[in-house]
């Protein structure tokens, strides 16, 4: 427990709560000399002290002792405006709107609520664009009010906040019509590197951020050129997909993995990279090219951890070990299963958890892949997530599919 590393954890809490020494010292029933001590690195506090100070700045009591950071997630932020109908029209026909609901969507706003939800001490910050609209308003109000910090979000005007109309019909099958929006105008520029303060920086999703997917000369794309500029200031870096059938994935995926600590993407989109068949002519998964695909990412440089999700089952694949790891997913009743938005991100949140706590690998997916199922109890992408308890309680309420594999 270094006291340089405390006081310097100290100081930017304060400082970014609006405190001064004196407000807290009076808070902690201490001098303010002695606050000025602890954030000088001269001293430190008393481990009866740390309890107050997690409940003051709202952190936990690793992140004070251990100059933990937390997580910065990236990329897409959407307003999905859900509209019920009860059938999809044909052509030129009318259909009625039952309801309309507004939620927020995205890698940015998704993930980031899971995690807050997960744990609320958490320390978790957004980087991403919206408009000054009614919709960009929503999400960063959506986001203020589970505690996740927006400083670094953009606001960009005469542009419009990225949103789906989102048409779904009693069956569960939905439709969405997508405007790019300020997402297509989020690039590198609009992140100050040096300013993160995070362990884990975690974006997504390529193949919809066009600044980040365009091509750069020297390597290969801007993301590829970004990611490692990341890396070089010591933050772990992490990317997630989005699934598009026109996109050419090697083109746009593979540089980007030479510098990536983790990648979390579904079976669909780790084997399209490589242009492998994520399932075999019957409609099976295809575990041999699944583990090909892993492997190849390993090989062009993926560092630490490769993680697919697939809806019954999770891959895990150790980069310096070569550790492989299956976990089937949690069986869920059908008649509990209210929606599926966003359970992607959810799982990507439980393994950026696991990641950043340090979970054994495979206390990474069965953690995941709980987190994932949550996301089946709630119409929207962000309700159903549950706390980090909660999660490890599914466990032993409900089965794996199949059983062990």
């Amino acid at each position: 427990m270094a006291a340089t590393n405390i006081g310097d954890t100290l100081a930017r809490l304060r400082k970014d709560r609006g405190m001064t020494q004196k407000e807290l010292a009076e808070k902690l029933n201490v001098s303010d000399k002695t606050v000025s001590k602890w954030e000088k690195g001269q001293s430190y506090p008393d481990v009866t002290i740390f309890p107050l100070l997690s409940s003051i700045f709202g952190v936990s009591i690793d992140y004070l002792m251990l100059n933990k950071k937390g997580i910065t997630v990236a990329g897409n932020m959407i307003a999905d405006v859900v509209k019920s109908i009860v059938e999809f029209p044909k052509v030129g026909m009318l259909t009625h709107i039952n309801d309309i609901s507004l939620s927020v969507g995205g890698c940015a706003p998704n993930t980031a609520i899971d995690l807050a939800r997960i744990d609320p001490r958490l320390p978790v910050n957004v980087c991403g664009m919206v408009g000054t609209d009614e919709n960009g308003r929503f999400i960063l109000s959506t986001l203020q009010k589970h505690g996740i910090n927006v400083d670094r979000v953009c606001a960009l005007p005469n542009t419009p906040t990225s949103f789906c109309d989102v048409m779904s019909m009693p069956s569960g099958e939905r439709t969405f019509f997508h405007k790019k929006g300020t997402n297509a105008e989020f690039s590198p520029a609009h992140i100050d590197i040096k300013g993160l303060n995070c362990d884990i920086f975690h974006i997504g999703y390529i193949l919809l951020l066009d600044k980040f997917d365009a091509p750069d000369p020297e390597y290969g794309t801007v993301m590829a050129r970004f990611l490692k500029k990341v890396q070089q200031s010591g933050i772990k870096t992490s990317i997630d997909v989005v699934s598009d059938n026109s996109a050419d994935y090697g083109k746009a995926i593979a540089p980007a993995l030479a510098y990536c600590d983790y990648v979390i993407i579904n079976e669909i989109e780790c084997c399209n990279i490589w242009g492998l068949d994520a399932y075999d002519d019957a409609g099976n998964l295809n575990r041999q090219n699944i583990r090909l695909a892993m492997e190849k990412a390993v090989e062009a440089g993926v560092r630490n951890k490769v993680i697919v999700h697939s809806k019954t089952v999770s891959f895990l694949l150790d980069a310096a070990s070569g550790e492989f790891i299956e976990v089937p997913s949690l069986k869920i009743p059908p008649e509990e299963i209210k929606g599926s938005v966003g359970a992607g991100d959810a799982f990507c949140a439980g393994c950026l958890y696991g990641l950043y706590n340090h979970f054994p690998s495979k206390r990474i997916l069965e953690f995941a892949s709980a987190a994932a199922a949550c996301n089946l109890f709630a119409a929207n992408s962000i309700d159903g997530m549950k706390s980090r308890d909660e999660i490890f309680e599914m466990e032993n309420k409900y089965e794996r599919i199949g059983g062990k594999i």
